[in-house]
């Protein structure tokens, strides 16, 4: 691995963040364990890129206004990264806007490339915005 796990997560993000979501996508692995937490909307554990696009990252942009996933800190200890932040956004439908911490854990292998992906946040204030 060329880049350490840290940077690689923080450059996954910094990617997001300006919309080229083909360059997060090409940092996982063809069988990445993508899990969003029960109860979040797109709930489940998808595998691989083409789930992960279809299943989470084509809803956030079809349904959310201005979705942010804006990491504060990161904590690694060999191929795991855990990034700490806050998601915010409008759920369109609603017109409800959601300020809420998250937690992410990262496991890379040993090419760089994201093995699984875990996410933690309160998904009892997600439900709000979008009742």
């Amino acid at each position: 691995m060329s880049q350490n796990p840290k940077s690689i997560v923080q450059g996954l993000y910094a990617a997001f963040a300006k919309g080229d979501v083909p360059a997060v996508l090409a940092g996982l692995k063809p069988d990445a364990k993508w899990t969003e937490a029960e109860g979040f909307p797109y709930a489940g554990t998808y595998t691989g890129p083409d789930a992960v696009m279809k299943n989470v990252f084509m809803r956030l942009g079809g349904e959310w206004e201005g979705f942010q996933a804006v990491p504060r800190e990161f904590v690694a200890e060999g191929d795991t990264v855990i990034a700490i932040g806050e998601y915010s956004g409008t759920y369109k439908a609603t017109k409800r806007s959601v300020k809420v911490p998250f937690a992410h854990v990262w496991k890379l292998d040993k090419t760089g490339k994201v093995a699984s992906f875990f996410q933690f946040t309160d998904t009892a204030v997600v439900q709000k915005a979008l009742k």
